[in-house]
């Protein structure tokens, strides 16, 4: 369960950029994120393929890091019959070309030599794939941001000061596939709730902060400050830590259908923070010294999330694995394959730094739209949230095919 990221001039991840991830491990829910760069109406996803020495900072990249976000995909592309499309229109081909190059990655030998591990990684990947360098209707460059899993504090009850609820998904939320109606609407989607025999929106934020569904069983914990409290829905997973040392995993289970609204951007849209010195830090500190301005604020964003708790590892993404730090790239689905190899050639945050190594798609994002997008995953807690709160890089990407595919696809054209 991961939130979904959010996203024109997208100022940093979190609310400026934010990353609302919203991510059922199913299949890839509405994720929300920040105010972003706004894609062409009608993106053109374009493939050209490379060798991997066209792959800047390939042999300098710890490739051996990815093996587990790897591992993870392969497993749950595996599980999936042969025949099943990998990616929009089977742009990745089927399970079955997926079934080799696993294979070969399983066998990777165990060893704490990470030298050795890069190295025999580096091999079955050259062996097995072929890397496409993605564009845009033949632009190369676009937009990555990133995001984190929030960490906040449980209240003692739902009595304490500041004391707001996280609520599991509503027996009486509807949502709605079009493209089961229309194949043309595919990936669109309505939310709403029935009410005198039609579909309608469901309750706005505000709606629910006024106790909508106050007294139907719904609470999954209470988060000490509503400020947190806000941050988790923008993000859409995260840590809960309860008064006695207890910590708990929630994720994406549902929103309420709602767009998202950028408050950062109001906010300095408005002269409340300096455009400058704007960060996902700055907007929190606003809001926590402000709270009797911060409740209107924050419900300007209609949008709300719901939660599910999360046992083992976390938080999942859209593909439904657990992400990896700083391995795990968010990307539009309706473009590219979730589970899929990518070799990310970007910047460090706020820097001219290189910021390039090996990802997998494993999360979606309702900000993250178009050929070449991303959302990159940074990790848990405040070290995290540093870095994904300043990340509003250029970048290029590759798509790793199997050779089959590859093959194929070269054949067709």
């Amino acid at each position: 369960m991961k939130a979904a990221p959010l996203a024109g001039a997208l100022l940093l991840a979190g609310l400026l950029a934010a990353c609302e991830r919203e991510a059922p491990p199913e299949k890839p829910a509405e994720p929300p994120k920040a105010e972003v760069e706004l894609p062409p109406a009608e993106p053109t996803l374009l493939l050209e393929p490379v060798g991997f020495a066209a792959l800047p900072g390939w042999e300098a990249d710890e490739v051996a890091a990815a093996l587990p976000a790897l591992t993870r995909s392969c497993g749950r592309l595996l599980a999936q019959p042969d025949g099943r499309a990998v990616g929009p229109d089977a742009l990745a081909g089927t399970v079955a070309d997926w079934r080799g190059p696993c294979a070969a990655l399983r066998q990777i030998p165990a060893g704490d030599d990470p030298k050795v591990l890069d190295a025999a990684l580096r091999q079955i990947l050259e062996r097995h794939f072929q890397p496409f360098a993605v564009s845009n209707a033949g632009k190369r460059e676009g937009l990555f941001t990133g995001y984190y899993e929030a960490e906040l504090k449980a209240a003692a009850g739902p009595d304490a000061p500041g004391a707001t609820p996280l609520y599991r998904v509503p027996d009486d939320l509807v949502t709605v596939d079009l493209a089961l109606f229309r194949a043309d609407l595919r990936g669109e989607r309505l939310v709403g709730r029935v009410r005198d025999g039609r579909l309608v929106p469901y309750m706005t934020r505000k709606e629910i902060d006024a106790g909508a569904l106050a007294g139907r069983g719904l609470e999954l914990v209470w988060a000490a400050d509503p400020v947190d409290a806000f941050f988790l829905h923008v993000q859409g997973s995260g840590r809960v830590v309860f008064p006695d040392g207890r910590v708990t995993r929630v994720g994406f289970a549902g929103s309420n259908g709602h767009a998202f609204y950028a408050i950062g951007r109001a906010l300095i849209d408005e002269g409340a923070i300096d455009r400058k010195s704007a960060s996902m830090q700055k907007i929190r500190d606003w809001l926590r010294a402000n709270p009797e301005k911060a409740k209107e604020v924050m419900q300007r964003n209609a949008r709300y999330i719901f939660f599910r708790e999360i046992t083992g590892e976390g938080p999942i993404g859209a593909q439904g694995v657990p992400l990896t730090p700083g391995r795990s790239l968010a990307v539009d689905s309706s473009l590219l394959p979730l589970g899929v190899p990518l070799y990310l050639d970007t910047t460090w945050p706020a820097s001219d730094r290189p910021l390039r190594r090996l990802m997998v798609a494993q999360d979606v994002g309702s900000a993250i739209k178009g050929a070449v997008r991303g959302d990159f995953f940074w990790g848990s807690g405040e070290p995290a949230l540093e870095q994904a709160g300043r990340m509003k890089q250029r970048g290029t990407y590759y798509l790793f095919l199997p050779k089959a595919v590859a093959e194929r696809r070269k054949t067709a054209s």
